[in-house]
């Protein structure tokens, strides 16, 4: 998910929150929104309020003028008018920009419920000023909200793409090569490893594609394309249930348009026709 045109982010909270700002509310791991997950609304904060739900606030930024607040609020029922579920839920219910920031909430706020203890010495952590951070007041350690990368490669040969699918994927669905990158690792490093340990394939030089924070929980998905370059496939990962090369013309069903994977794989067939 991309930040949203017009979305200005900040971690300052301002003196006074309006309460016209938007609340990105969650309840453990659900989404709080008004209406229902068929036909969801964001609440502001006096609506919020109002319903008796309210919390810790982490400030996000604005949209068009408008406040925006992560608010972390106790693992209970939502009360009559609002509705909760997982962020996934409401793919294609909710506005891609608002999509984008409850993405952005959701990292923000699972980061403040995870770290309110030292990972060092175990004291209670407090804000760090200037940043979005924690720190332990009592032996220093700076703690921020964990960003983990993990490079995507779509393989070419020809015409052809190198599509697997694993058993967590919906049936039938294939989507490009992942992983995470591991220390010590540079990114084109990560990619030919994991190419190389899932499918038994080698590969040519990576070429960039795009990015895409993917909030489950904290990824940086980062997509790259790559030329076969020798190997045959052989299924390396228990992860892996299937990987096979697919023609342009009979493609398997696909991820999420809302994905980076899917972006990719449609822009690279794109491409690959006009050739």
């Amino acid at each position: 998910m991309h930040t949203p045109p017009g979305f200005a982010p900040s971690h300052r909270l301002p003196a006074v929150l309006p309460g016209t700002a938007l609340a990105f509310a969650y309840a453990g791991s659900r989404l709080v929104v008004r209406g229902s997950v068929e036909t969801p609304t964001i609440p502001t904060l006096d609506e919020l309020v109002a319903a008796g739900l309210d919390g810790t606030r982490r400030y996000l930024g604005e949209i068009g003028g408008v406040a925006c607040v992560a608010v972390e609020l106790a693992d209970v029922a939502p009360p009559t008018g609002f509705a909760a579920a997982s962020l996934r839920s409401f793919f294609f219910r909710l506005p891609d920009p608002l999509l984008a920031i409850a993405a952005r909430a959701f990292q923000v706020a699972d980061f403040d419920g995870s770290h309110r203890h030292c990972g060092r010495c175990g004291a209670p952590t407090r804000d760090r000023d200037g940043e979005r951070a924690k720190e332990c007041p009592s032996c220093g350690l700076v703690a921020y909200p964990r960003v983990s990368p993990a490079m995507m490669a779509l393989v070419t040969r020809g015409r052809e793409l190198l599509l697997a699918r694993s058993a967590r994927f919906a049936p039938g669905v294939y989507s490009a090569l992942a992983g995470f990158v591991e220390p010590g690792e540079t990114v084109e490093d990560c990619i030919r490893r994991e190419v190389r340990e899932e499918v038994g394939v080698e590969i040519g030089e990576p070429v960039y594609f795009a990015s895409q924070s993917w909030a489950f929980p904290h990824s940086l998905m980062i997509a790259f394309t790559a030329e076969y370059a020798g190997g045959e496939i052989r299924l390396e990962d228990p992860e892996i249930d299937d990987a096979r090369w697919f023609a342009l013309d009979a493609l398997p069903s696909l991820p999420s348009q809302l994905s980076i994977a899917r972006h990719l794989i449609d822009a690279t067939v794109e491409r690959l026709r006009a050739t």
